[in-house]
């Protein structure tokens, strides 16, 4: 435990010396119009949003700052959101700082860490947004195998760190994506039927409840928090410090898609849904259909990631070589840390984003045979169908080991659709939630952090299964106001 103590306190120390204190731009801020939770207007009086500037290392920014409009958007451009004031911590006191101001003016609070909502709760309208982009660095013990990672962290930070060493621990398909986003929801990833989710190899956080308490919750320390944050979402705090169990595992990997006609959908599909349910732990393989824009040709392909020995690959590979000669065979030894950046988005910005997804506990024929044959395009939006393959080491958990349930899924199932920014997007989101309801009477559940933003109360109450009355017991002790709503919200009954 000194061990541990040490290292937290020099990740600490290196984080301050990165982020020197900020300067407030404005001597004399102006009055800010805000809401609250339930969104009641309040007045944030200048005095005031001074005096949390003066406490802070990191910075406040209201509309007109520097920084502010690069501050409040997240990746989808669909949720174009203007927050009253934004803070960016550089440390954990900037954090807590931030959650006493706004649970004193009761103020609706958005944490962005990534900016990968799919729903856009990581940005609000006229509430208060926690930016953790200031709030980043990994440091690693490679004999302990243990990875401490600051709260607003990339998960390619912590691949890079940790690939240095030989070792890994399974975070998410996008390097961009943040940890706090991914992890607090479950965190799939190309090696979780490998080594679990990534909340199966978190050893504890540090985190910062509604009431400005700063709390170590792990095994021994607030297991009860330790439990609901595993798979619970934001529901409870933000988390300011994750510590990681890492794996031993080879720098290069055999990755990449292979990529055929979209008239092999079925053959495709009917792969993952036999040699996909009885693969070894260290394959990994996500079949997708895609349609361009523009009327374009249609693909069916598989994306692999295969981190076992190097001598069994052609073997756990073959039943995905005998679909025969594809248009396109990406897959290729290659850098785990190169493939994990294979799926970044280089132009965030440029097109709107809707999905919709659920958990699969298998594939049969008459699913395969909706998918298809519901499928289709449009000359002004891409229209994609993909999985993330469940399983392996992921099903080996009890489902009430933590609190998320969905132990016993095949795959995750999405279905998304994007547009260009500047068209009306009424007609292509029309079209995906009319195919979403021929697919979904196949699902059981959903991944939290693919929640539709409009899911109701009921819907995500019963995603947490049995779990459920264990989160609302945590809610109503650590967060008996619901401060912290913007998520799979688990509301208090107090």
């Amino acid at each position: 435990m000194k061990r541990r103590t040490f290292v937290r306190t020099t990740l600490g120390a290196a984080m301050a010396a990165t982020f020197p204190g900020y300067r407030i731009a404005w001597q004399d801020p102006p009055d800010v119009e805000a809401v609250t939770g339930d969104g009641k207007p309040v007045t944030l009086k200048g005095k005031r949003i001074a005096e949390l500037a003066a406490r802070l290392r990191g910075r406040v920014l209201l509309a007109k700052d520097e920084g502010y409009d690069q501050a409040r958007r997240i990746l989808n451009p669909s949720f174009d959101k203007r927050p009253a004031l934004i803070v960016q911590p550089t440390g954990t006191a900037d954090v807590r700082s931030a959650v006493e101001f706004a649970r004193e003016h009761s103020l609706l609070v958005a944490v962005k860490c990534g900016g990968h909502s799919l729903s856009g709760q990581s940005t609000c309208d006229r509430g208060m947004q926690i930016d953790l982009s200031l709030f980043r660095g990994v440091r690693v013990d490679p004999a302990a195998r243990l990875a401490w990672v600051a709260g607003g962290t990339l998960l390619g930070q912590v691949d890079h760190e940790a690939q240095a060493h030989g070792l890994v621990t399974p975070l998410g398909t996008v390097s961009h994506t943040g940890v706090g986003g991914l992890v607090l929801g479950g965190g799939f990833g190309r090696v979780a039927r490998r080594f679990g989710l990534a909340i199966d190899n978190l050893m504890g956080v540090e985190i910062v409840t509604a009431d400005g308490r700063i709390l170590q919750a792990n095994p021994t320390e607030n297991d009860d928090l330790y439990w609901g944050v595993r798979g619970g979402g934001g529901n409870f705090g933000i988390v300011t410090g994750f510590e990681f169990r890492l794996h031993p595992m080879q720098r290069q990997v055999l990755g990449g898609r292979i990529v055929f006609p979209l008239a092999r959908a079925r053959d495709v599909l009917e792969v993952f849904a036999d040699y996909g349910a009885r693969t070894p732990d260290d394959l990994y393989f996500d079949p997708f259909l895609a349609l361009p824009p523009g009327g374009e040709p249609g693909v069916a392909g598989l994306s692999v990631c295969y981190s076992g020995p190097a001598e069994a690959a052609d073997r756990v590979l073959a039943p995905l070589r005998a679909l025969g000669t594809p248009l396109a065979d990406e897959l290729k030894p290659l850098a785990y840390t190169a493939l994990q950046r294979s799926g970044d988005i280089t132009d965030p910005r440029a097109m709107g984003l809707y999905v919709k997804g659920g958990f699969i506990p298998r594939v049969p024929a008459d699913l395969i045979a909706t998918m298809i044959d519901g499928f289709a395009g449009h000359p002004a939006r891409a229209t994609q169908l993909f999985f993330q393959h469940c399983g392996g080491a992921i099903g080996r958990i009890a489902p009430d080991a933590t609190a998320f349930p969905h132990r016993a899924a095949h795959a995750n199932m999405l279905t998304a659709v994007a547009w260009k920014m500047g068209d009306d997007p009424a007609a292509h989101v029309q079209w995906i939630k009319q195919y979403w309801e021929r697919l979904e009477p196949f699902t059981r559940g959903f991944y939290v952090n693919d929640a539709d933003p409009n899911a109701t109360a009921g819907e995500l109450n019963a995603n947490y299964a049995a779990n459920y009355p264990r989160l609302v017991t945590l809610k109503n002790k650590y967060d008996p106001t619901n401060l912290f709503r913007l998520n799979a919200n688990v509301k208090p009954t107090g």
